[in-house]
């Protein structure tokens, strides 16, 4: 027993069975074989290899298998990857359409990992975007896995790029599945859950971003939802920070300084344009009856001069009218 990131490793049982694998191993036939569909097969240091895989240390791939038209390297510079659950409500659905296509267009690549729910919707809007989406899949990149998605992985080849650590051929896996997680992590610049349960692996991805440094932004859901209860663990436990719009996210994963989101207010209402005296003066004037000026300053907290320098001002802009009673708010006047 061996040590290794933690945790005990039975380093003898794990040489059988790698010396069990090595027995069926074909090299050739893999590269033939992906030749032939159109993939291709990169290790470190080649041209299109992302350096930010280094980050994973021990757990950086030997080798990626990508079949697309898309740079994979050059495509990883500006991306997000956005996860979450296969059983996504139509909100979830949504949010996650909605930032796919907005990110597209803003220039960033989103992976994923091409599952039902949130990945699939995902990588739909994205592909109508400026930028290609990656894929990163659980088993190779010749098996179509879920097979619902056919035809969405025909077109990422060709406006995008799928990404596998399995030769062709190979079957997905429950355990592949959480390891091409660290990938989905690593390729990118910050991590996104849309919506997640407690129990999710979608939560697996964060782990690995955690541990890669790299930022997590989560989407708030409904209290009620269990969809989104991992969503909310994450905020509280000060592991995520709350997103809700792609300008938010590019927020967080982008250049500091460059991709600030924009401060978000309310709606400007015209009264906005008022002056503070102006606005005093206006909230002092009744809705109904009326109120004379003397009346209207003192409610004010300002002179009499200027109270009725201020009711000129505001008759003229239509907040306010003459009543028989003094000065009364003008009828769909907003308080």
């Amino acid at each position: 027993m061996r040590m290794v990131a933690g945790r005990r490793v039975d380093v003898q049982r794990s040489l059988e069975a790698w010396r069990a694998r090595l027995e069926t191993a074909d090299p050739a036939r893999d590269l033939a074989a992906g030749e032939s569909m159109g993939a291709r097969l990169i290790v470190p240091g080649d041209i299109e290899w992302p350096t930010q895989l280094d980050d994973l240390g021990y757990a950086r791939p030997y080798g990626l298998w990508l079949w697309g038209d898309a740079d994979l390297r050059f495509s990883c510079l500006k991306s997000v990857s956005i996860v979450g659950s296969r059983a996504a409500t139509a909100y979830g659905t949504h949010v996650a359409a909605e930032f796919g296509a907005s990110l597209g267009d803003m220039g960033w690549t989103v992976v994923s990992g091409g599952a039902y729910g949130i990945d699939g919707a995902v990588h739909r809007s994205a592909l109508g975007g400026e930028s290609p989406t990656i894929v990163v899949l659980a088993c190779a990149t010749d098996i179509d896995y879920p097979l619902g998605h056919h035809d969405l992985f025909r077109l990422v080849r060709e406006n995008g790029l799928l990404v596998s650590e399995c030769p062709p051929g190979v079957r997905p896996t429950r355990l592949r599945f959480l390891i091409r997680n660290r990938l989905i992590a690593a390729l990118s610049r910050g991590t996104i859950v849309v919506e997640a349960a407690l129990r999710s692996g979608a939560l697996n991805t964060v782990g690995h971003a955690v541990s890669l440094r790299r930022p997590v932004g989560a989407v708030p859901g409904p209290v009620t939802s269990g969809t989104s209860a991992g969503c909310h663990q994450l905020i509280r436990q000060g592991k995520a920070v709350c997103v809700t719009t792609p300008e938010e996210v590019v927020d967080l994963v982008g250049t500091i300084g460059d991709d600030l989101a924009p401060r978000r207010r309310g709606p400007v209402l015209p009264r906005d344009a008022l002056s503070q005296v102006m606005r005093q003066v206006l909230d002092a004037v009744p809705g109904r009856g009326g109120a004379g000026p003397a009346s209207i300053a003192v409610e004010a907290g300002v002179d009499l001069s200027t109270a009725l320098t201020c009711l000129g001002g505001l008759a003229a802009a239509g907040y306010v009218e003459r009543a028989g009673q003094g000065w009364r708010l003008r009828p769909g006047t907003l308080q």
